[in-house]
């Protein structure tokens, strides 16, 4: 991802005067101008909205979109807790809280969707059916992400281990002899967590299949993955919105279930046995 901050610095003394008041605008203001139309962008900075794109041109994107995606990317790490509910109370204004967010959590599955790349999907579900051991991490807002794939596959396989970290050297000692034949699983979306990135970076170092698990190409965890499944989150309000990250986890179990049909179907019919022995669920 390119440091765009970096590059309007370096930029700034071949602009214009009138692209100098952008360019002062979004380094004093990156984490509300990543969200910005060009027109809005342009109110704000007190120009018209062509020199806003001509703005983005000059610096070496094919349009406004383009920059802005990029700047949005820059931004999506960086956003500190207070920032992002500043965001989240402007983009939600008067509007309807449930309908503005089930309405984007619907957006973010669909363009999930759209994107997704079927071939590394279908080798994450290989990769997963044929490991000699799974292990799955995801912290902070991911660690029930982590809790939900891990949940699912250990009731078809008996080799899903799923790693807890408290932000200390314990990590290492509970994935210390992953190797060869092994599949880890990494789960994180921006703010991006070390820990998870220092586990995919040892699994790899250690031959293990690396499956990532995150929001764009730009996240930290891309680089560290053999493959890469990539799901749209809202990270502009103080609640991680990860419902495309749950459905696409989701999609991914459904996809080894059906590679390894025979063992789920003996896993289950003996589950439902020792559910009903031990009275697990209410049948009245």
């Amino acid at each position: 991802m390119t440091d765009i901050i970096a590059l309007i610095k370096e930029k700034k003394e071949e602009l214009s005067k009138s692209h100098k008041k952008i360019a002062d605008y979004i380094i004093q203001n990156y984490e509300k101008a990543a969200y910005m139309t060009a027109a809005k962008l342009a109110k704000n900075t007190g120009v018209s909205e062509a020199t806003v794109v001509r703005f983005a041109e000059k610096l070496g994107f094919s349009g406004y979109p383009e920059f802005q995606k990029n700047l949005s990317g820059y931004a999506k790490g960086k956003l500190t807790s207070i920032q992002r509910i500043e965001l989240a109370y402007e983009k939600m204004g008067e509007s309807s809280v449930p309908q503005r967010v089930l309405k984007s959590d619907i957006m973010h599955i669909e363009k999930t969707l759209e994107n997704i790349d079927i071939e590394q999907f279908e080798r994450a579900a290989d990769a997963i059916s044929s490991a000699k051991r799974i292990y799955i991490t995801g912290v902070r807002s991911a660690a029930a992400l982590a809790d939900f794939a891990g949940f699912y596959l250990h009731l078809i396989f008996d080799n899903v281990r799923i790693i807890k970290s408290t932000g200390g050297d314990d990590l290492f000692e509970q994935i210390m002899n992953v190797g060869e034949g092994d599949v880890f699983i990494g789960i994180s979306f921006p703010r991006y967590s070390k820990n998870t990135i220092k586990a995919l970076e040892y699994a790899k170092k250690n031959n293990a299949t690396v499956i990532g698990i995150t929001d764009s190409k730009n996240s930290p965890v891309a680089s560290m993955s053999n493959y890469c499944l990539f799901a749209e989150c809202d990270t502009t309000s103080f609640v991680d919105s990860l419902t495309a990250a749950i459905s696409l986890i989701n999609a991914l179990i459904a996809s080894v279930g059906l590679k390894n049909r025979e063992l789920v179907h003996k896993s289950f019919e003996r589950l439902e046995k020792i559910w009903d022995e031990y009275g697990v669920y209410d049948k009245k």
